[in-house]
């Protein structure tokens, strides 16, 4: 495929929050759901935290299992439905516990979705995005570009721009891996990112 034009980093616009670490908990999806929302929310000028404990312990109607997986888009619409509480408000644990508060006072209005790797290039001229890979071999990485990969997804993240035609990711493992928590990955469907449709929130 050729190199992705209309190069693009929303880290150097103010408009991605700072990168959290998971843990042991299989709670991606939730953190790259809070990820999307809080640089959707950076963008109009608001600076917010959002509870991933949250949607760990709460959005299990919506098709999600706690620690054990679940989907970005899922999270989206419960907040949707319900709001979301801001991190203080219900802080991350790690564990998948019982919810003990429903919703809270960030909202948004819908969530709306954008498919393949075109789709990805136009999609992040407006905002991060919310996207699925295949992280099975990025325990070991360290920095530069990654071309190599899976294409079986099993790991949720935030796409945050195009720098140099490759694809800038924000991953929840802490500022201690990758490239200060981010990773690049070359053009295309690298680590099947281009797969799973991508989506992000309208406030």
């Amino acid at each position: 495929m050729a190199p992705i034009n209309a190069d693009i980093d929303w880290t150097t616009k103010g408009a991605v929050t700072p990168v959290k670490n998971q843990g042991q908990c299989g709670s991606c999806w939730a953190f790259s759901a809070t990820g999307v929302a809080e640089s959707a929310a950076k963008i109009k000028g608001q600076t917010v935290s959002l509870s991933e404990q949250q949607l760990v312990d709460c959005s299990g109607s919506y098709g999600n299992h706690g620690c054990n997986g679940g989907w970005p888009s899922s999270a989206l619409n419960y907040v949707k439905d319900h709001g979301l509480s801001s991190e203080s408000e219900y802080p991350y644990k790690g564990v998948t516990g019982t919810c003990h508060k429903q919703g809270g006072t960030f909202k948004i209005s819908s969530v709306a979705s954008v498919s393949g790797c075109t789709g990805l290039q136009n999609g992040i001229q407006g905002r991060p995005l919310s996207v699925s890979v295949d992280a099975s071999s990025w325990s070991k990485y360290s920095g530069g570009v990654m071309t190599t990969c899976g294409t079986s997804i099993n790991h949720a993240v935030l796409l945050v721009g195009i720098v140099s035609g490759n694809w800038k990711i924000k991953n929840s493992w802490g500022t201690g891996w990758g490239e200060h928590g981010f990773i690049r990955l070359g053009p295309g469907s690298t680590c099947g990112i281009c797969q799973h449709a991508a989506c992000y929130p309208n406030l």
